[in-house]
């Protein structure tokens, strides 16, 4: 049994908490549902939650009882509650906006009280008390002052369609905290670093990547980004100024359409998979980076193992589309 609120639920396998709980009329807000996007973050105030429910978290959340919603399935009776709890939420202004290509905006925050992250993570934007999404950090908090996310338009996506459409400079959002795996650790730094996305996928990429050759990563830091389409691709300019700077640093573009501007940009013809492979004989030394379409980061990340990286160097964020 679940009691929350006051208010006493059946949980019986193979349902999760978070199915028993909105099967039954409780508004719990998810994402994914697959324990990724930490939407349906909750705590337990009495009994204890399956560790696989508490996976990814971090330990500060885990001794004060926090789970996810959507991974726990009861072993004995819980009490529980939202996952809002104090320094879990926070106010941030937006700055500004700016369209990167025709379907991701970048989305500036500025938060009212200090604001820990390391790039690549991602964070919860709150449309409403129950409707969130969440999205990658672009910044690097040494370079910048604000938070940048990278946010796409999804066909009749509620929070997507409010950020590009409804939500302008000036107003006021609410944040969650940040989480993830996917960010650089300064350790083997003559090895190679290798980052995959796929559309929004460069936002978490363009944070790791500035971040890996700002705390002095000299091995060789090879950048994929793909489109379908040449005009998928954005952050060009900046990316090549980038290798201009830093000689172990390479941009590679990637597309399925050919023709002249894709020439002249010198982007590739194929997917962020195939140029890799093509490029690199074995990734055994490598750390790794995937981040964006589902079936690319699952195609990659199999392909890379098999070719001899660790599994533990490998950090995955698909970009796994709501309720999936």
């Amino acid at each position: 049994m679940i009691e929350l609120g006051g208010k006493v639920y059946e949980c019986a396998p193979p349902h999760s908490v978070l199915e028993a709980l909105t099967a039954q009329g409780e508004a719990i807000p998810s994402g994914c549902r697959a324990g990724v996007c930490q939407s349906c973050l909750m705590r337990c105030l009495k009994g204890t939650p399956p560790a696989k429910s508490q996976e990814g978290l971090k330990t500060s959340l885990v001794q004060q009882g926090y789970f996810l919603a959507c991974r726990c399935y009861p072993e004995s009776d819980l009490t529980v509650a939202l996952g809002d709890g104090p320094g879990l939420r926070q106010s941030a202004i937006v700055v500004r906006r700016e369209m990167l290509n025709r379907d991701i905006l970048a989305l500036y925050l500025r938060p009212e009280a200090p604001f820990a992250y390391r790039p690549g993570q991602f964070l919860r934007l709150h449309k409403e008390a129950n409707l969130s999404r969440c999205y990658s950090l672009a910044s690097v908090p040494e370079f910048e002052d604000t938070l940048e996310l990278h946010v796409r338009r999804i066909p009749d996506g509620r929070v997507s369609g409010w950020v590009h459409d409804t939500l302008a400079v000036g107003e006021t959002v609410e944040i969650g905290d940040s989480t993830g795996h996917c960010f650089y650790v300064p350790e083997r730094q003559d090895h190679p670093v290798l980052l995959l996305g796929t559309g929004s996928g460069l936002a978490p990429l363009y944070g790791i990547v500035r971040d890996a050759l700002a705390q002095g990563h000299h091995g060789p830091v090879w950048l994929y980004h793909g489109s379908y389409a040449l005009e998928g691709l954005y952050r060009q300019a900046a990316l090549q100024e980038l290798a201009r700077r830093y000689p172990n640093f390479h941009y590679v573009p990637c597309v399925d359409q050919t023709g002249a501007a894709a020439e002249a940009l010198g982007a590739r013809t194929g997917t962020v998979l195939g140029a890799l492979v093509a490029d690199h004989g074995g990734f055994s030394k490598a750390r790794v980076f995937l981040c964006g379409n589902p079936d690319m980061v699952k195609d990659a990340r199999l392909k890379i193992f098999l070719g001899g990286a660790s599994m533990a160097d490998i950090f995955a964020d698909p970009f796994l589309p709501s309720g999936s």
